[in-house]
């Protein structure tokens, strides 16, 4: 039986930018169905796109870094329940898709995948940390085509 995902549930915001998600359902079935794999549950995750400049100040105010980053995510999980905020930048996530040679739609799922891998628990500061949150996102993006 097919579990009904709330629509407060995943939501979407945007700060700084015009740029807006399509298929907002298709994404909250798709992020529930990498949640439930691995066997946890979906608690509150707000998917917040975003300019570099509101980007680089989280940055700087909340991890000491003074740098652009493409994804930024504050992990409020609580036991099996997966909660966060998942920041993403709209300027590094089109520099990422013409880097890469994909589809901005790819790059722009690649990187929401990502931000609910990490709080699924992946990591990526190590290469062989990378390798795997890599196969996740990959596998994730599988089942999104």
């Amino acid at each position: 039986m097919k579990q009904t995902i709330p629509m407060k549930t995943i939501q979407f915001f945007s700060e700084q930018t015009t740029f807006t998600i399509k298929n907002k359902t298709q994404i909250r079935e798709w992020l529930s169905n990498i949640i439930r794999q691995q066997k946890k549950l979906i608690g509150e995750i707000n998917i917040i796109f975003c300019s570099d400049e509101y980007l680089l100040k989280l940055n700087e105010q909340y991890l000491n870094h003074d740098t652009f980053t493409d994804i930024i995510t504050f992990d409020f999980v609580e036991g099996k329940k997966i909660s966060g905020d998942i920041f993403i930048s709209v300027d590094q996530m089109k520099e990422n898709a013409k880097l890469f040679h994909v589809k901005q739609s790819v790059e722009t799922h690649r990187l929401i995948a990502h931000g609910v891998l990490h709080l699924l628990g992946y990591k990526d500061k190590s290469p062989k940390d990378k390798k795997i949150i890599t196969a996740q996102e990959d596998r994730a993006l599988e089942w999104w085509r």
